[in-house]
């Protein structure tokens, strides 16, 4: 690695609104450089979970080394392909600290998207260079000068600047390569200055404890080096370090400029911190300044299907947020679920993705309950404030058929079924990217469950005053079909206070007290009711309705699962 000076290295990133060829693209630069082979297998190469394939979507970001011969000049070239839906930003802005560049992909037939916007804005943030890139320029209806008028308009960058490719064809790709070593500057690095490596990302395997990616900003680092985490102040010997290309593959030392892994015998996941800085034994530097953390935006409990199971899901949640640092953790428990934790997510797509992968990666069977958001409670002398929905903030016309809109929205109208219903009424053309606002005044209420008068502190809610009547019969009707009947009839209550504001009737179980009745005295027959009816009253009183732990899991699911 050595042989590769600071000037002949380039550290970029690819970013792009979701579907619009982030991955097609990472995958023709891997073929032209001679990293992988020219196959008709070569899909996604770099989306290496299962989810991802799954899915057809990026989920983590990936890093691959690129090796490119330019006129005579040896390059090494850093990718660093990144997911394109909003719940995996965090990905992007961690990615973004080890590059000096980025390749902005847009759709030559959907043009500049929501994320498009957010990812520039982040790049424009870090002071990065940005590159533009027109692809599926093979579509029909694909209109490349009306996307390069929308980037002149939005993002300020001439439309000269911009490179039309079809990566799913392999067309004018090479200019993309070219544009990367002329357009994007080198990293600026000391290789004589003591080590500090950023640590990007990680994962952790069962064999040789966690993998370090790492971007160099001075320094060397090479096999049996005793170096030092920032962080935790404790210390390692390096086992192994290499570059991805796209696999593990190990070399003799990492130089300042590089990016790559790191194997130091780190055995417990709570010991590599995503923004931590490493640098070698008695040799302590300024710590780099790491990433701002990120702020969950839905949350939701996660209990085990069987308590038993609970330190089997404790370690696999652990070690999956290793790989995922944007998940926030913290113990949590339940009355009908038992122990468990309350996780905060960037999205709904950010929970059911987390959820599949400790299904798939480590077999876990859980209990996920619904997603709910943060509210700030102000106790007032009984003064009632007036809510605040959708506001509209900004209309922009980015062209005679795109336009860009900002509302102020509460976070619990968007977080359940909102993106669905976004591209239902707009047939998918429309998009939308958020950001936290802060908290707002709103008229919430605290909505009681009652079974036969008695409060069911599980399943307590705080919802909107508008809405409360919806939710709470909802709530009534799974209830209803979920519990087991009784000899004695129980009624399921929605209230706001002392004010019932939603009713369902589980019917009773009759026994037919008439059955040895043959004829006689109809009076014979009321008094035989009548103490059958007296009977249930009593028992009703006295009776305790028990909510099985099916109940509360059909009640309690994800209401996008509805």
């Amino acid at each position: 690695m050595s042989r590769f000076p600071v000037e002949n290295i380039r550290n970029f990133s690819i970013v792009a609104h979701v579907d619009h060829g982030k991955s097609t693209l990472a995958d023709r630069l891997l073929e032209l450089t001679g990293t992988i082979d020219k196959t008709k297998n070569n899909k996604q190469v770099l989306d290496k979970l299962q989810v991802e394939r799954e899915r057809g979507i990026t989920v983590k970001a990936q890093t691959a080394s690129l090796f490119h011969n330019c006129e005579g000049k040896q390059y090494l070239l850093n990718l660093i392909d990144t997911p394109g839906h909003v719940d995996f930003s965090y990905e992007v802005s961690r990615s973004l600290s080890a590059c000096q560049g980025v390749l902005l992909v847009v759709d030559a037939n959907e043009g500049i998207q929501a994320q498009t916007v957010a990812n520039f804005f982040l790049a424009f943030e870090a002071q990065l260079s940005v590159i533009p890139v027109i692809n599926k320029i093979d579509l029909k209806n694909a209109d490349p000068e009306r996307v390069e008028n929308q980037i002149e308009k939005v993002f300020d960058i001439p439309s000269d600047e911009c490179i039309k490719i079809s990566a799913k064809l392999g067309t004018n790709v090479e200019s993309v390569l070219q544009a990367v070593i002329e357009r994007i500057p080198p990293p600026k690095v000391h290789r004589k200055n003591p080590l500090r490596a950023l640590v990007f990302d990680s994962t952790f395997d069962q064999y040789r404890g966690v993998i370090a990616n790492v971007a160099l900003f001075d320094g060397v680092v090479s096999k049996g080096d005793k170096i030092v985490s920032a962080h935790t102040q404790k210390t390692y010997e390096v086992n192994e370090v290499g570059v991805l290309n796209p696999n593990e593959q190990p070399t003799h030392k990492l130089y300042a400029g590089q990016v790559g892994y790191l194997i130091a015998g780190m055995k417990n996941v709570t010991e590599a911190q995503i923004g931590d800085t490493l640098y070698l034994h008695k040799q302590p530097v300024e710590p780099l300044p790491g990433f701002k953390s990120a702020k969950p935006m839905v949350f939701a409990g996660m209990y085990p299907v069987d308590q038993s199971e609970y330190n089997n899901l404790k370690s696999a949640i652990e070690k999956l947020t290793l790989n995922d640092s944007s998940v926030t953790v913290h113990r949590d428990s339940s009355l009908a679920l038992g122990a468990g934790w309350r996780l905060g997510f960037l999205g709904l797509l950010h929970m059911e993705v987390f959820n599949q992968r400790l299904e798939l990666e480590y077999n876990a069977s859980v209990i996920l309950t619904t997603p709910t958001v943060p509210y700030k409670a102000v106790l007032s002398s009984s003064k009632l404030i007036k809510a605040r929905r959708a506001v509209q903030k900004n209309m922009i016309f980015i062209d005679q058929n795109r336009v860009m809109l900002k509302y102020l929205f509460p976070l619990n109208e968007i977080v359940v079924d909102f993106y669905d219903s976004l591209k239902s009424l707009s047939s998918g053309y429309a998009s939308f990217d958020y950001e936290d606002a802060g908290y707002q005044t709103a008229e919430l209420v605290k909505m009681d469950i009652l079974l036969n008068g008695n409060n069911v502190e599980e399943l307590v809610t705080v919802v909107h005053k508008d809405k409360a009547h919806s939710i709470g019969k909802a709530i009534c009707e799974r209830l209803k079909d979920s519990l087991p009947r009784q000899l004695f009839e129980i009624a399921i209550q929605a209230a706001i206070g002392s004010k019932i504001i939603a009713r369902e009737t589980v019917k009773a179980y009759r026994k037919n007290v008439l059955a040895k009745c043959y004829g006689g005295d109809i009076t014979r027959k009321m008094k035989l009711l009548k103490r059958q009816a007296e009977g249930k009253k009593k028992l009703r009183k006295i009776g305790n309705v028990e909510v099985p732990k099916d109940a509360f899991i059909k009640v309690l699911k994800t209401q996008s699962s509805k």
